[in-house]
């Protein structure tokens, strides 16, 4: 069983045909036993694969159960409009919708290679997959470490200078921290990636010499690492990762580093991340984020924002 949000859950019921043959049946006595004994209605999806489970779930409510079998899918989930495609958010839907993809079925039937150069390589790869009810992923009881945290921000209008780049980045470099520190971790490589008008992707990155969990150690990296790879070309997302996560607390201090100065930095975060906590994300920011002026870093301060309350949530 692998929880999939607060109120949904997969369940993996390969092996039970013996003593569960019918999906169908199985399906109802649950649904039928969780308004019994709980008190409150459930949908319940059944199909081969995860994708295709929570698709159907989502159809006709409440208190029903409905498959959607890979044969079932130019029937049942094509038809819809590509917005109902799971996790298609609304900025690929408004550039599928734009180039005449407007159900599921056209994405289904699109070239491939054409929606990756419209979507991005890895996003159009897998929302193609995902039109055609492709879904190998596993049913997980354990919920995996992660292997890094990233934040990206998307932006409706040019970024063109660094006057705008380096409060965002700082931003970001400020949620990604906190959430590697809540989880006790360190992070051993820093990563900056961009796109640009045309859609296309760069990324940058670096391996640290040593481990850190220090906001500003890391924005210095992004930030240098932002200069060695922009060229001035107007940006429409901006992101900044952190991999290579470890709990080695061990520092090779350098000679020319303020071991006094790394100590304050590190205070600095530790108050910042009491206050958060126990105030709201939003009760505190670092000034030198608060001085991007016009209308578009307003914008990109609250899209950040919501992504730390969205990391808080999970």
């Amino acid at each position: 069983m692998e929880s999939f949000s607060i109120d949904e859950v997969f369940l993996d019921m390969t092996g039970t045909g013996q003593i569960y043959p019918d999906p169908v049946t199985t399906a109802c006595e649950i649904k039928d036993r969780i308004y019994r004994e709980l008190g409150f209605t459930v949908n319940v999806g059944i199909s081969t694969n995860k994708l295709l489970a929570k698709m159907a779930s989502d159809f006709e409510k409440p208190n029903k159960v409905h498959t959607l079998y890979p044969e079932e899918v130019p029937q049942k989930m094509w038809p819809l409009p590509v917005r109902d495609l799971l996790f298609l958010g609304k900025a690929s839907e408004k550039k599928l919708v734009q180039n005449g993809i407007r159900t599921i079925g056209d994405l289904a039937r699109a070239n491939e290679k054409e929606i990756q150069l419209l979507l991005g390589e890895k996003t159009g790869h897998q929302l193609y997959l995902s039109a055609n009810g492709i879904d190998d992923s596993p049913v997980k009881a354990q919920r995996e470490e992660a292997k890094g945290i990233s934040v990206e921000t998307t932006f409706d209008e040019d970024i063109v200078s660094y006057e705008q780049i380096f409060p965002i980045l700082l931003s970001q470099c400020d949620i990604v921290a906190a959430r590697m520190r809540r989880e006790g971790k360190k992070c051993n490589c820093v990563a900056v990636s961009f796109r640009t008008l045309e859609f296309k992707n760069k990324s940058h990155q670096r391996k640290l010499d040593n481990p850190t969990d220090v906001t500003n150690e890391i924005y210095q990296n992004v930030r240098q690492l932002f200069q060695e790879s922009w060229s001035g070309q107007p940006l429409r997302l901006i992101g900044v990762a952190l991999t290579g996560l470890t709990e080695d607390s061990f520092i090779q201090m350098s000679l020319f580093e303020d071991p006094k100065r790394r100590e304050q930095q590190k205070k600095l975060d530790e108050a910042m991340d009491n206050i958060r906590k126990k105030f709201g994300n939003d009760k505190i920011s670092r000034a030198s984020t608060m001085n991007v002026s016009g209308r578009i870093a307003r914008k990109a301060k609250a899209q950040m924002e919501n992504g730390r309350k969205k990391h808080d949530e999970q």
